[in-house]
């Protein structure tokens, strides 16, 4: 029988992602990693998770595998799943079983939002076994050292039903997101999304006055990510107050008070 493993060559992070360390996360997550200790990301949406794994990933210079968590996630979607290619039936590994044949980095990102008995395959290799079971197989794989779970999830939009249980939290070290300073922020806004500073600067100012609205029922902050979209428009030709309400009025909320708010708040800053 034969086995289907991704090449590691596609999971590769070539480039350098642009981040800005906000604090300690790079020497506690190298220290993870060197450790063998799997990592939790907490944080609102749009805050540089993703992007930290990333370049983690690259200065580590280890293959990185992300899974995006949802509703319909099952074990076999993570551990892999026979499958009949031609006259032949071949086992095809899922990303988990890839990460670990691969000593990957493996992201489970939102994890969440995955079903709780999915996550439950998890257990064995965040904890000092770093045994994988795949009982179709009738095997268990050892992870290599360079085998790391990082897993993201934002606590500030998670109900009671969709929080992780204690003892999925407690087999993670913990490192906290939270959006980027002032200063932080705008040199982000202006490298991605390729405008000047002093353009950014209005747009971080103008992110801070809207999110002040979640005192008056707003939902949602706006994200750096969002304040990056509206710059990418804006560099691309589309008129600044446009462009804030494509990327921000538009995306955060479909109450026509709260719209009119952020659109009086555009206003006043473009």
């Amino acid at each position: 029988m034969r086995v289907l493993t991704p090449d590691v060559e596609g999971f590769r992070v070539r480039e350098e992602p642009f981040y800005v360390p906000a604090g300690d996360e790079v020497t506690l997550f190298e220290a993870a990693h060197r450790s063998h200790l799997p990592v939790m990301l907490k944080g609102p949406t749009g805050c540089g998770k993703t992007r930290f794994v990333a370049y983690m990933a690259w200065r580590l210079g280890r293959p990185l595998i992300t899974v995006a968590c949802h509703e319909d996630l099952t074990a076999s979607d993570l551990i892999g799943r026979y499958l009949l290619l031609g006259d032949e039936t071949v086992w095809v590994d899922g990303p988990l079983t890839a990460a670990m044949r691969l000593g990957a980095i493996v992201y489970l990102d939102e994890v969440v939002e995955a079903r709780r008995d999915t996550l439950v395959v998890i257990h064995p290799v965040t904890d000092d076994r770093r045994v994988l079971p795949i009982d179709k197989l009738g095997a268990a794989l050892q992870a290599p050292p360079e085998f790391q779970v990082v897993i993201s999830y934002n606590p500030g939009y998670q109900s009671v039903l969709k929080d992780l249980k204690t003892s999925t939290r407690q087999r993670f070290v913990s490192l906290d997101f939270a959006y980027p300073s002032e200063e932080r922020e705008i040199g982000v806004i202006a490298h991605e999304g390729g405008v000047s500073e002093e353009f950014a600067r209005r747009l971080v100012h103008m992110g801070a006055k809207i999110r002040n609205l979640t005192d008056r029922g707003l939902d949602q902050e706006v994200s750096t990510r969002l304040l990056v979209y509206a710059a990418t428009l804006v560099r691309e030709g589309v008129p600044a107050r446009r462009a804030c309400e494509a990327a921000l009025g538009s995306v955060l909320t479909d109450d026509r008070e709260i719209r009119a708010s952020i659109a009086q708040i555009v206003s006043d800053w473009f």
